[in-house]
């Protein structure tokens, strides 16, 4: 049997320096013919790769000695391993004829008849910044988000693993959808699950399927989300919900390529690749114990870290300009847009907000002001009033970007929630003072959302359209109870 080559190659990752990435190390491999004579080679970057005679398979090898699905290769951490599919003439390495084992670089393997060497390739690609304001769905240009689109470009022909991280509403799926529409498989599914929205019980049988009568109302045999997504991507929402039970599941899937279907007594291969997204910091969930290490070390093949909104508040003109060019509810009937631009005044209270629902909350607002708008332009009266009354002092304001920006109307009515935090910052630092002003905003603005709205929770969230969990988060974060039901809401959730 091949020994492991550890020592050889790394897996997919990122290098950084000084916590910035600048260079990526990509996987791949190369199979090539042993006949000298009629020479050819195959380049693969897949986790897993077929062998065998039908047309279907990554490497197609025309020879009677060879099964139709004969064996396949599986990207496993640091190495590579090769299995037989219990053909009939067998796979052998290196002269010896195996079931399963680890590769090492540039042994022989033979499939029936036919000889192939094999080569692991280790490719390291310098990551830059790039000079666009947009990359694929993602709107930006920001220079943390060109650093990440620096990267997406490098790693999304690729089939890394990846695992974004970032607040609620920053937007981790359309990172996961632009990276799955720009590889190779971008004609094939893009399939998606979120840990957090489905029971528990009901995960194993939605990700790996079921056999029928495996379990009581399984009265038919399913495809699981993983063979659903056969030769695409599958983009694992919410990842750090996933229960500790099932996490050596998923784990295993990564490791081996396979899935294994409630009841079954055989697995099945599946050709995917994993993103992942989590709103947590896995890091702190690894040293509770709420988190494998090992499923931790196996995601993070590559790892991007979203910033939110208040962190690139400079993207927000950018933003509203796409949200009211490309989405549909701004066109009338006709398909028209119905709103053009924003005045000066509008979007310098968009930016004193901080956004705690980050692009999601923008989104929704920018909806909300298309809906509510008299005119062509979305003036500061169409805004939610908490955030129309972030307007401040305007002389210590930088001017708005004046690109599609118009004057705006009168001012709009007071709010009847007003936070005004009194500390003097300007002993500290911009950042100590930024952050400062922030927890005290957030405290605040919560606190007056509940009072006024009975501490239903609920209520409260919709009203200022940030997400119940983000918003309960909040109210942990700053210590607020609720003092009606401190074991729930009105709705009688729990927490």
């Amino acid at each position: 049997m091949a020994t492991r080559f550890q020592d050889y190659i790394s897996p997919t990752k990122i290098s950084y320096m000084d916590g910035k990435p600048t260079t990526i190390h990509l996987r791949k491999c190369r199979i090539v013919t042993q006949q000298k004579a009629n020479r050819r080679e195959w380049v693969f970057e897949h986790g897993l790769i077929t062998i065998g005679s039908l047309d279907d398979n990554n490497l197609v090898v025309k020879d009677d000695s060879v099964s139709r699905y004969h064996a396949q290769i599986i990207q496993a951490d640091d190495s590579y391993v090769i299995k037989d599919l219990e053909s009939t003439n067998g796979t052998w390495v290196n002269q010896v004829r195996i079931k399963e084992a680890y590769l090492s670089p540039g042994c022989l393997l033979r499939f029936g008849s036919a000889e192939f060497i094999f080569q692991p390739l280790d490719e390291e690609v310098a990551v830059v910044p790039s000079t666009e304001e947009k990359f694929g769905d993602i709107v930006g240009g920001n220079v943390k988000m060109r650093e990440i689109y620096g990267i997406l470009e490098k790693i999304a022909p690729t089939n890394a693993t990846v695992v974004i991280e970032g607040e609620t509403g920053t937007g981790k799926e359309v990172i996961a959808h632009t990276l799955h529409k720009m590889s190779l498989r971008a004609k094939k599914p893009f399939v998606v699950f979120d840990c957090g929205a489905v029971p528990e019980s009901l995960i194993e049988s939605e990700l790996f399927g079921h056999e029928k009568g495996s379990f009581t109302g399984a009265i038919m045999t399913r495809q699981g989300l993983f063979e659903l997504a056969q030769g695409g991507t599958m983009f694992l929402d919410e990842l750090g919900e996933l229960s500790l039970e099932l996490q050596p599941k998923l784990l295993r899937v990564l490791e081996q390529r396979e899935v294994r279907r409630v009841g079954a007594a055989k697995p099945i291969p599946v050709d995917v690749r994993v993103i992942a997204a989590t709103n947590r910091k896995l890091e702190e969930e690894v040293r509770n114990n709420r988190f494998r290490e090992d499923l931790f070390y196996r995601l993070s093949v590559v790892r991007i870290f979203l910033p939110p909104l208040r962190e690139r508040i400079d993207d927000l003109p950018l933003l509203v300009k796409h949200f009211l060019k490309n989405s549909s509810f701004n066109r009338d009937l006709n398909g028209n847009l119905k709103l053009r631009s924003i005045s000066r005044e509008a979007l310098r209270a968009m930016t004193q907000y901080m956004w705690p629902g980050n692009v999601r909350e923008l989104l929704n607002v920018v909806e909300r002001a298309c809906s509510l708008a008299d005119g062509d332009c979305i003036e500061l009266g169409d805004l939610p009033e908490h955030i129309a009354r972030c307007v401040g002092n305007q002389e210590s304001q930088p001017e708005a970007p004046v690109a599609e920006i118009v004057q705006p109307k009168a001012e709009s009515e007071s709010s009847s929630v007003e936070i005004h935090p009194a500390a003097d910052y300007t002993n500290k630092t911009f950042k100590e003072a930024k952050e400062a002003w922030l927890a005290s905003f957030e405290g605040e603005y919560i606190r007056a959302l509940l009072e006024r709205n009975n501490y239903n929770i609920s209520q409260a969230s919709r009203e200022s359209e940030i997400d119940r969990k983000y918003f309960r988060k909040l109210m942990k974060k700053y210590g607020i109870a609720n003092s009606s039901n401190d074991a729930g809401d009105a709705d009688g959730d729990e927490d």
